[in-house]
């Protein structure tokens, strides 16, 4: 990083993009080493929290483009993690439910998760940590 020039390393927009393809990097290597994906993670949370629903609405609560949102979504079936099945209130859509090896699943990656969160963040204490989850919140809005 001491290589960019020090007006970029100034900049909070370029040093969050920064940390972000750090951390970005490290959940997909972790997560990838556990067999799992971090969208995985995210579906069965937004599963877990919300309960049944749509792809399309899964996605958009999770930020998920649709193609990949399919995609994992197939992963989840065939692992056993989540089921399709047809919405009593309208037959044209499935609903996609948490399975209780979903919910087995999801805490592993959760632990998972929780790891990787403590080496991306290894330089801060545990009150810098919540300060800047807390910052990062806010300006998330």
């Amino acid at each position: 990083m001491n290589e960019a020039p020090a007006r970029l390393r100034r900049k909070p927009s370029w040093l969050i993009n920064r940390a972000s393809a750090r951390a970005h990097r490290l959940i997909k290597e972790t997560m990838a080493a556990a067999g799992g994906h971090a969208y995985h993670f995210a579906i069965l949370a937004a599963l877990e929290e919300f309960g049944p629903d749509s792809q399309v609405q899964i996605g958009q609560r999770c930020g998920i483009d649709q193609s990949d949102m399919h995609t994992m979504l197939n992963e989840l079936v065939e692992q056993g993690h989540v089921a399709r099945a047809p919405d009593p209130a309208d037959r044209r859509r499935n609903l996609v439910t948490l399975t209780a090896a979903g919910r087995r699943r999801l805490e592993d990656l959760d632990a998972t998760l929780t790891g990787v969160q403590h080496d991306i963040l290894d330089a801060l204490s545990a009150t810098e940590r919540d300060t800047l989850t807390g910052l990062l919140t806010r300006i998330l809005g």
